[in-house]
């Protein structure tokens, strides 16, 4: 029998760690080894449980941040893998945790089925590596599409989930509507691939167009996130 995948909840408000482990016991294959509500007591946790696979990191806690923490487990040679979930929504801290080594980011508020998409994208991600073996350049893209698997499915051929992933932060973490070309300066990407994914994402409902009217010439295309829950 498969052991569960042992998860450990970090959240400074105990009622919001209560919700967020009884989603996780609702995901099959997943089981909450703990719960913690400071820096403090998440780094204790992790030197006493036996055999913790993922920590849910919430980034404001009182006594320091969630990447803090990350870095600090890393220091210890902890490489228990990380989804942080968080209200910070600032491309900085972002960006700060995927450098950290966090696998996924799930910006608060969120409901049930996105916790469990990235729980599952996060799930399929073990199998995959559990085959070990070399990986073959689809093995590798097959690899790192499992951890975008839950933020943007069902793309059509020719994109890549990573990129779509990397639009769709930038527009979470905005504080109102960017453009293509603001798009590729925060996120590294050309302004036509930018506007490409954009695109798409307002087709499929994701991103809402606006229109910004100058002096003159064409109006600005802009777009907003359209579902922050």
């Amino acid at each position: 029998m498969t052991r569960p995948i042992e998860v450990l909840v970090v959240d400074d408000d105990t009622r919001v760690a209560r919700v967020n482990a009884a989603y996780v016991e609702k995901v099959a294959g997943f089981r909450v080894a703990g719960e913690a509500h400071n820096a403090a007591d998440a780094l204790r946790q992790m030197e006493t449980l036996p055999h913790l696979d993922l920590v849910l990191m919430d980034h404001y806690l009182p006594d320091d941040t969630g990447l803090a923490v990350v870095q600090e487990m890393r220091r210890r040679g902890h490489q228990t893998d990380v989804i942080m979930v968080s209200a910070a929504r600032d491309v900085q801290t972002v960006q700060a945790a995927m450098r950290h080594g966090a696998l996924q980011y799930l910006v608060k508020p969120f409901n049930f089925a996105g916790l469990r998409a990235k729980l599952e994208a996060y799930a399929e991600l073990r199998r995959t590596l559990d085959g070990g073996g070399e990986a073959e350049q689809a093995e590798v893209d097959r690899i790192f599409g499992a951890l975008s698997a839950g933020s943007e499915p069902g793309l059509p051929k020719g994109h890549s989930p990573s990129t779509a992933d990397l639009v769709r932060r930038a527009l979470v973490s905005a504080e109102g509507p960017l453009s293509a070309q603001e798009i590729a300066e925060q996120t590294g990407l050309s302004r036509q691939t930018a506007q490409r994914y954009l695109k798409l994402l307002e087709r499929t409902g994701r991103a809402t167009l606006t229109l910004k009217y100058g002096d003159a010439g064409r109006p600005e295309h802009r777009y907003v996130w359209a579902t922050r829950a």
